[in-house]
């Protein structure tokens, strides 16, 4: 199980594909690790270096005291860049991982080569949302908030069509440490990047669902009008996009990388 050396929070990362190709780093929603994006790597390992990491607090990556902050995840990635000695990569996150595309992608464009950001927007809940998420993980514990939060990531039919593929996004799920999760909720409920959208000049995709519970496709139209020259694809899905429509997800992936 590599992990990233200090200083900072030991991530834990896996790599995909040809080590001389250029590299595709994939961040993980809340509550997830890098197993989802298991329906990615068949399609893009082949022509990419993929380079998947669990955010500190989550998966196999450790939990350093919070609360985290969104500057805090983005400079992760940059740790995780100077480790495998990446001077620029493309970057593709998924709502949590996408507000960390975000923030890459106007503080340190010059590591990013294209950003893609996934059912996410630059505003994530509310910060009264957020508390609230966090008393009910205080109150009822990881494991049992499972059962409320996975069904909200895709439409009916798909959840109820995949048992295999949910049991274990809720097992990653109640698995993740509470005091990681936490501190993660926290980072979301004071990231408000809303104002900067108009600085990130790196080429964007923006990925929306028609069925997001948690990110609406409106907030994807808002980026896509908010960030210069971005492109936007609004797929049949729920929330964890990249799951529910994955052949779609990935020649869309592929298109803007190739672009």
């Amino acid at each position: 199980m590599p992990l990233t050396p200090g200083p900072g929070p030991a991530l834990h990362y896996r790599v995909d594909g040809p080590e001389d190709a250029p590299a595709l780093v994939l961040s993980n929603s809340l509550g997830s690790d890098l197993s989802m994006w298991e329906e990615q790597i068949p399609a893009l390992a082949q022509r990419y270096r993929m380079v998947r990491y669990d955010t500190r607090g989550h998966g196999g990556s450790e939990v350093a005291p919070g609360p985290y902050t969104i500057e805090q995840l983005g400079q992760d990635v940059l740790r995780l860049l100077d480790h495998l000695g990446l001077e620029r990569a493309h970057f593709c996150g998924l709502s949590m991982g996408g507000l960390t595309g975000l923030w890459l992608g106007r503080f340190r464009p010059a590591r990013l080569r294209r950003l893609i950001v996934c059912n996410s927007a630059a505003r994530v809940g509310s910060a009264a949302s957020w508390a609230e998420r966090i008393a009910k993980v205080q109150g009822e514990g990881m494991a049992a908030l499972a059962d409320t939060v996975v069904p909200r990531w895709f439409s009916a039919p798909f959840y109820a069509a995949q048992p295999a593929r949910m049991a274990q996004l809720k097992t990653v799920f109640g698995a993740t440490l509470p005091a990681g999760y936490m501190a993660n909720c926290a980072a979301l409920a004071d990231a408000d990047l809303r104002g900067e959208l108009g600085a990130i000049q790196v080429p964007t995709l923006v990925i929306g669902g028609t069925h997001d519970l948690s990110t609406p496709q409106e907030q994807a139209h808002e980026l896509v009008r908010g960030i210069p020259g971005a492109r936007g694809v609004i797929l049949e899905a729920g929330h964890l996009s990249n799951i529910e429509q994955a052949e779609r997800f990935n020649t869309e992936v592929l298109a803007h990388l190739d672009a």
